[in-house]
């Protein structure tokens, strides 16, 4: 289902307070790992918000989870603080592994690996 302009407005406001919010507590960066925003999908009644993050060069991805799931509380108190005057009521934030830059380094190693494996003059074009 396509996503209505008020949602794509609150999701977008999401966005850039929650990256504000992740640096200034220090959730950017998590054992040694870069932690990023990708994408904030919000529900037609504007209740609950999907926050996708990626992970660079974590070693454990469900622990970093763990680790934002359990400041939780403290994240959704400073975005209630910021956009209290936007928003009526503070969405039900989920977050949820963005593992799509993952994929696109797998398909590349493997696009990799054949073009190694095919002899030379075969298919150049």
């Amino acid at each position: 289902m396509q996503e209505g302009k008020r949602q794509k407005q609150v999701g977008a406001l999401l966005m850039q307070e929650l990256s504000g919010i992740f640096q200034r507590l220090g959730l950017s960066m998590i054992d040694g790992g870069l932690i990023s925003l990708t994408d904030v999908k919000v529900t037609p009644d504007l209740l609950e918000a999907r926050i996708y993050l990626s992970l660079f060069q974590v070693k454990d991805a469900a622990a970093v989870m763990k680790k934002i799931e359990e400041r939780s509380w403290e994240i959704k108190r400073d975005l209630a603080e910021h956009v209290k005057h936007q928003l009526r009521r503070i969405p039900l934030l989920q977050y949820f592994h963005d593992d799509t830059l993952d994929h696109a380094e797998k398909m590349d190693a493997l696009f990799r690996k054949l073009k190694e494996e095919k002899p030379p003059g075969e298919g150049d074009a």
